[in-house]
């Protein structure tokens, strides 16, 4: 198998299998829901009510409209940094400084490591972070939300396809400035040629890390079960690591690529829920996962 073809159609099936909820059973009887007295509503309501009535097509436009706030707020969020925020920026700095003294021999453990992982493994994690294969998965749960007309699965594509957007950029834009040489070029870590175009030095950051863990992150926070969202996170990371086997980038091309996952993911998830672009009761998503073990059974449940 050259690469795994199907791994896009089974993760957009088990993204939306984790989101299918029940009809919620009505508490009261039809014959007291008579005697109550109409409600105000409340603007969160009518909101939600506003929202249920839009076409399909002005659906596209409103989560457009979401998608470029979203990336316009990756990059002026740090305008809006706080002391906390400047810390955890110096932290990673600090973090990545620090990796640098053990960059070449983090490369030479990784690569020799390579010949003993399946191929399979090391092509899946290549393909995962390509950019076709990414906007195919990450377009294709927006698809899934915008067909079912689900709120939630919308803006979880809007969150993907906004920071996947944001993160392509500015790892674009970074390794041409920054020119690293990549550790197959022999020159070394500290070896950089600014502004160049050749591939051989568009080492810092990684792209791949960037696209795989951003995926993977961005799903893995609508999840509140810890098992479902260390999966996510072992699945967004093989890509980074594969990276790493092929002598394709230095742990700090990785590990900063990792980072700047998550905060172009928080940063855009915080806009789209601090503007209230999607409103929804996120206690129907409540999913409870039991490993079930019996005769002749073996698998897990998800109860709601």
């Amino acid at each position: 198998m050259k690469y795994p073809l199907a791994l896009p159609f089974f993760l957009v099936v088990f993204f939306f299998s984790c989101f299918t909820f029940s009809q919620e059973k009505k508490d009261q009887q039809p014959e007291q829901e008579l005697k109550e007295e109409p409600s105000e509503v409340t603007p969160t309501e009518q909101t939600k009510s506003t929202k249920r009535e839009m076409t399909r097509w002005q659906m596209i436009k409103y989560d457009g409209l979401s998608t470029w706030g979203g990336v316009k707020n990756a990059y002026t969020q740090p305008l809006r940094w706080k002391g906390d925020d400047w810390a955890t920026f110096g932290g990673i700095i600090a973090g990545s400084t620090i990796l640098l003294a053990i960059d070449e021999r983090a490369n030479d453990y990784f690569t020799n490591q390579s010949a003993g992982v399946p191929q399979i493994i090391k092509e899946g994690g290549f393909r995962f972070g390509k950019p076709l294969f990414n906007y195919g998965l990450t377009t294709g749960i927006y698809a899934l939300g915008l067909i079912t007309k689900d709120e939630k699965i919308r803006k979880t594509g809007v969150l993907l396809i906004a920071s996947a957007t944001a993160g392509g950029i500015l790892q674009t834009v970074s390794k041409t400035l920054a020119g690293r040489a990549r550790p197959t070029t022999g020159e070394g870590n500290l070896s950089f040629r600014f502004n160049s175009g050749e591939a051989a030095y568009h080492s810092f950051p990684s792209g791949h890390s960037i696209l795989s863990f951003t995926t993977a992150y961005a799903i893995a926070k609508q999840f509140d079960n810890p098992y479902i969202k260390g999966g996510l996170y072992a699945v967004g990371l093989i890509s980074p690591i594969s990276r790493l086997w092929s002598g394709a980038h230095w742990l700090t091309d990785v590990v900063l690529g990792v980072a700047l996952s998550v905060v172009i993911v928080d940063g855009i998830d915080n806009y789209l829920n601090k503007k209230e672009r999607y409103v929804y009761d996120s206690r129907k998503f409540k999913i409870k996962w039991d490993l079930k073990l019996g005769a002749g059974q073996l698998g897990v449940v998800g109860s709601f």
